[in-house]
């Protein structure tokens, strides 16, 4: 079955410069269809989901440093997909499959992924008030993923947009048995993002989120 999401993300064709061509030769080297292939890996102690990686070099210095996690990491954007593969190549890093595409058609569709921990750094925050429903977190959103979560798992999300935290948080009044939701100054072992640096100097504040599965 096949979910008729509404896009979450802008339609665009971004540049894509040479080198990124070359390294998205290489995407079907980290990508991941099976969720047999994290589940069953008993080379790392946690598995965890990156929703959104952007142009990939935030999401790659936090991975870097969590050798004992595995990641799949989503982007829409083959210029930020091509930048991490080419950082991931660059470094001989092992710990990190990549899905090209709505990650929700993935997980959402394809039963058995687990994972310990999410993370969602500054989703597209769809300002306008008619795009609303086009954010990605929401009360579906939050419904479906809580099969894909382990016992004790967590989600971490920030965001810089103010009506986005309260939208989130009235979301997640639907599940106050199944997460208990605490505000953070920062989400742990994370630097600040490209995304919330803007958000700072454009004078917004950043928002940041940890739900605990009940």
């Amino acid at each position: 079955m096949r979910y008729n999401f509404l896009p979450s993300f802008a339609r665009r064709k971004g540049r894509i410069t040479k080198l990124q061509e070359t390294n998205l030769s290489f995407l079907a080297d980290y990508s991941l269809d099976d969720p047999n292939t994290l589940n069953n890996d008993p080379s790392f102690d946690k598995i965890a989901l990156e929703i959104g990686f952007g142009n990939g070099e935030d999401f790659f210095s936090f991975a870097k440093e969590k050798t004992n996690t595995l990641f799949l990491a989503s982007e829409v954007y083959k210029s930020g997909i091509g930048n991490l593969i080419g950082k991931i190549r660059e470094h001989s890093l092992e710990n990190i499959y990549i899905h090209e595409g709505d990650i929700r058609n993935l997980i959402f569709e394809e039963k058995g992924f687990k994972f310990d921990e999410v993370y969602i750094i500054c989703p597209d925050p769809w300002p306008k008030d008619r795009h609303h429903k086009r954010r990605l977190l929401n009360k579906d959103f939050f419904e479906r993923i809580q099969p894909c979560l382990k016992h004790n798992s967590f989600i971490f999300i920030s965001t810089d947009w103010k009506n986005y935290a309260e939208q989130i948080e009235d979301a997640l009044r639907a599940f106050e048995d199944k997460f208990s939701i605490e505000t953070l100054k920062q989400i742990p072992g994370r630097e600040l993002s490209k995304f919330q640096r803007k958000g700072i100097k454009e004078g917004r504040e950043i928002y940041n989120f940890k739900l605990s599965l009940i």
